[in-house]
């Protein structure tokens, strides 16, 4: 760095985590809204300011495609304070940029929801969607909440058999049309979650190809063959691996596989998982693992309105009443989870000591992946020359000491 432009610094001392593993002898240089560079010790010019993490862990910030709320609040409410809530405190647990997940409703509703996210995301210190327009009078800080970079909506089109917590009189068919309007938010719509069996389920994963929404299968009963119909269309990515998803069946002395062998097997799909230690043991963690590989599994916090609460706290999910019970969101009858209520750095620690997974693959896992995902991976996901300085910075047990969202602190540990 022959001329060190302003508002530069150098965090130092610290075991940065980059896709291909850990290293401990470079410094991260962040100039303004970017990572300026990665070098070794020796080289950092004397006048740039250094900040000492003491140790700690260096990563980039954390992605979540998949979580729908916090603190009592979720992102199904149209409303400021909620959306402030819920970003504030992902922020807070290093997560810097998220989907922000809809479980399905009337249609009137999903697209109040919609309109919400939509001018959340194009307001100063908002995430323009892609292609949008920033606001007026250049770039101005970010919110101090992690950035919503558009929707995920667990839609209407899925499986009232495998609906999981979601609430079944919200549910429709695909071939009613009823999908179109939603068709008009292309633009933060990013992620759309549907059953690829239902009646009208292929043409609307070619609408969605088409007007490029990443079709997503889930909470479906769909066998292989009607999974693989879908992927010729276009669809590549899977909701919450073994978690409202169908499996092997017999017909007559057939076995006929269902999304879950699919998803393991199939390279051309990206693929959730929740690792709260609770949706699924170790031993179907490690199964993911083992036959996904950690380039193409994501790890989402599935985190609902109880994330955050304390101990038999209730919560709602559209006309639905959950309860934090064993630490995770449950049906109140106890019949199904409810979404987990863990934060997706919590998740960190289940990957590395649970799973067995090197530090560096539960990182990617968290970040690069999803951003891999997104398409945004020239900007965001790891820690590079030119991306953006979206950072986090843990403890050794990724508690976080300090998150920052395009160069700037959004949050910091008194200690």
């Amino acid at each position: 760095m022959s001329r060190i432009p302003p508002n530069t610094l150098a965090l130092v001392n610290g075991n940065l985590v980059l896709p291909e593993g850990v290293r401990s002898d470079l410094a991260l240089i962040v100039s303004g809204d970017r990572i300026a560079a990665l070098l070794p010790l020796k080289e950092l010019p004397a006048a740039v300011e250094r900040m000492d993490v003491g140790g700690r862990w260096i990563t980039p910030g954390l992605i979540d495609l998949h979580t729908h709320g916090a603190l009592g609040h979720s992102f199904n409410e149209p409303d400021e304070e909620a959306f402030a809530a819920i970003t504030v405190e992902n922020a807070r647990r290093g997560v810097t940029a998220l989907l922000a997940t809809l479980a399905p409703v009337p249609l009137i509703e999903l697209m109040q929801d919609l309109d919400f996210i939509r001018a959340w995301m194009s307001a100063p210190g908002g995430t323009p969607p892609p292609g949008g327009t920033p606001p007026p009078g250049g770039t101005p800080p970010p919110r101090p909440g992690a950035q919503v970079l558009g929707a995920h909506l667990e839609s209407p089109y899925t499986h009232p058999a495998q609906c999981g917590a979601l609430d079944p009189s919200a549910l429709r068919l695909p071939e009613d049309g009823s999908y179109h309007p939603l068709l008009a938010y292309k633009d933060v719509l990013r992620i759309f979650v549907l059953a690829p069996e239902l009646p009208g389920a292929l043409e609307l994963v070619q609408r969605l190809v088409e007007n490029g929404i990443i079709p997503a299968a889930g909470h479906t009963t769909a066998k292989e063959e009607q999974v693989l119909a879908a992927m010729r269309l276009g669809l590549r990515h899977v909701t919450h691996l073994f978690s409202a998803m169908s499996t092997t069946v017999r017909e007559g002395p057939w076995r006929k596989p269902g999304l879950l062998e699919t998803a393991l097997v199939h390279d051309g799909l990206s693929v959730e998982m929740i690792a709260d230690n609770r949706h699924l043991p170790p031993t179907l963690m490690k199964l993911a693992y083992r036959s996904i590989g950690a380039q193409r599994l994501c790890v989402v916090s599935d985190a609902t309105n109880g994330a955050g609460l304390p101990e038999g706290s209730r919560f709602s999910m559209g006309a639905k009443t959950y309860e934090v019970a064993d630490g995770v969101g449950m049906m109140l009858d106890r019949s199904a989870f409810a979404g987990s209520t863990t934060l997706l750095n919590q998740m960190i620690p289940v990957l590395i000591d649970q799973v067995g997974m090197p530090v560096h693959e539960a990182i990617n896992c968290v970040s690069r992946n999803p951003a891999q995902v997104l398409g945004i991976q020239a900007r965001k996901g790891s820690l590079a020359n030119g991306k953006d300085a979206d950072i986090a910075i843990f403890d050794a047990d990724f508690t976080t000491w300090r998150t920052m969202i395009a160069g700037q602190w959004v949050y910091s540990r008194n200690n």
